[in-house]
């Protein structure tokens, strides 16, 4: 079986891939050396990286994330795998344009490389620090999410002094000469604003956080819990290629939902590109706006006729797998600067689409791809290895035809059942995740799950449920508690309409037999 990925970034054009051992593979542009290979040549395929970690064994990184022009791992002891001082412990990393941040295990938030900062007379200008820099306003709260463009900054911090899930609300700061910091003008800020659309007393909670260039993108769900679950994308900032998805190509400085996306799925992922923005459905359909239909290709892509234009709507992509608009078994979503990277198959499968150059898109070749391409993977290094193992096990059996013939009935059997078996496990993994999309309103985390359920082959769900139940706050005790009423509602509600049918049966019966119907019902 491949390896699963699961986290993929997209920088201007190179794309970095993490996968489930702790391994990142990189292709694309290679210049300034940001594919990790240990040189500067472009790699038209997926690559393994090789951390080079003095005085210890190779890490086991577990997360990625990409800039422009450079890229970032973490690594499992927590430790920013570039130069960093003092042991500080972080949870997540994230880049964008040519800054980078962290955010440590306390919820601070720390920035590094082309960031807005404030002059000694507080004005907001743009500072290169090559010295990790904390973010002080958030003192007394915490970071959860956080996400950049060119010169601006977005970040999803909980509303109280930790966060404890459902809490986040959004500030901004940065360069706002096109209102992508949606504080309603363009005025630029040398330090956080508050968001006022997505405040504690909004009735939208903030999930997920994405930036392009000059725009930004947020994924809400409501916060109240007697309706059913849904999930609103907003935008805001340059439009002039249709990136905000409102149909016009208006700048516009507050957000605004995106009309257009499917309002029965929940919205599972988000990425913004240069000048396009992309999202991805908990039932895998994907869905694009903004530069040449939503592929960010620059102005150069041979489109023509009717095709011709940037798309001011979202836009369905259609996938080859399914002959339909569904892709099987999505994850997530990245966006470079004129291409974007699916991961679907439940981790086992990537497509592409955008511009090709430097072999970005990780298929072998340098051409654009309009429609949804399949990503090399497994890495082209890990097949031919495998081809030759094969080749020599077979060599050595051909000593006796009888063995040789036995061997291949066995593998073929044991390729059959891991066949069957890795579609059972998608089918329950997509089924997991839609269930506790619906109880929780957000997509499944694998690191969430009780640790005797990951360390033992003894599950018992009734002691589970009552630790999950100790552990929940109050906002997820209030979501188990709509989605059980709900689900007893529902069954009430199917009981008696088969009895009035089955009422209805028997009056009909009574009838034609030309007996009066029973009393009393």
């Amino acid at each position: 079986m491949p390896p699963k990925v699961v986290a993929v970034a997209a920088g201007e054009a190179h794309t970095v891939a993490l996968t489930g051992d702790g391994e990142v593979f990189s292709w694309g542009r290679g210049m300034f050396g940001r594919l990790g290979t240990g040189r500067e040549d472009d790699e038209l395929v997926p690559t393994a990286v090789a951390p080079v970690v003095s005085g210890r064994p190779r890490p086991r990184l577990v997360a990625v994330t990409a800039g422009a022009y450079h890229s970032l791992a973490l690594d499992a002891f927590n430790i920013l795998t570039l130069s960093f001082y003092g042991g500080l412990k972080l949870s997540s990393v994230k880049a964008g344009g040519m800054m980078s941040f962290a955010i440590d295990s306390l919820g601070a938030l720390w920035m590094w490389g082309n960031c807005p900062q404030p002059t000694d007379a507080g004005e907001f200008c743009i500072a290169s620090t090559s010295i990790p820099l904390p973010v002080w306003d958030f003192h007394g709260h915490s970071v959860v999410k956080v996400a950049c463009g060119n010169e601006h900054v977005v970040a999803a911090v909980s509303a109280g002094e930790t966060y404890t899930g459902g809490d986040l609300v959004c500030y901004s700061w940065g360069n706002n000469n096109h209102g992508q910091l949606g504080l309603g003008n363009k005025e630029s800020r040398s330090r956080p604003v508050l968001i006022s659309a997505f405040r504690e007393e909004s009735s939208w909670e903030v999930y997920e956080i994405a930036c392009g260039a000059w725009h930004t993108a947020v994924l809400t769900n409501k916060k109240t819990f007697d309706q059913d679950l849904e999930s609103r994308c907003w935008t805001f900032g340059l439009g002039d290629n249709g990136q905000l998805g409102h149909g016009t190509t208006a700048t516009i400085c507050s957000p605004q939902p995106v009309d257009g996306l499917p309002t029965g799925s929940f919205l599972i992922s988000l990425d913004c590109g240069l000048f396009h923005t992309t999202v991805v459905t908990s039932d895998g359909e994907v869905w694009c706006w903004g530069m040449e239909r939503g592929l960010g290709l620059c102005p150069d892509a041979s489109f023509s006729g009717v095709d011709a234009g940037d798309a001011l709507h979202p836009i369905r992509v259609q996938s080859p797998e399914t002959n339909g608009f569904k892709f099987l078994g999505p994850v997530q979503v990245a966006c470079g600067a004129a291409h974007t990277i699916l991961v679907a198959g439940e981790g086992y499968r990537m497509w592409a689409w955008g511009r090709g150059r430097s072999g970005v898109l990780g298929r072998g070749q340098l051409a654009d791809s309009y429609i949804a391409c399949v990503v090399m993977w497994p890495p082209l290094d890990e097949n031919f290895r495998q081809i030759h193992e094969d080749r020599a096990e077979a060599s050595t059996s051909r000593a006796s035809d009888h063995t040789s013939i036995e061997l291949e009935q066995k593998l073929s059997a044991v390729t059959q059942e891991l066949q069957f078996l890795k579609s059972k496990m998608t089918l329950m993994e997509r089924y997991a995740n839609i269930l506790h999309i619906s109880i929780f309103r957000k997509p499944l985390d694998e690191r969430t799950l009780p640790r005797s359920l990951q360390e033992s082959p003894v599950f018992d769900i009734r002691k589970e449920f009552e630790n999950i139940l100790d552990a929940a706050d109050t906002d997820e005790l209030h979501r188990l508690e709509m989605f059980y009423r709900s689900m007893l509602s529902g069954v009430k509600d199917k009981l008696l309409k088969r009895r009035v049918q089955q009422m209805v049966h028997e009056c009909i019966i009574s009838l034609s037999a030309g007996r009066q119907p029973p009393q009393g019902q």
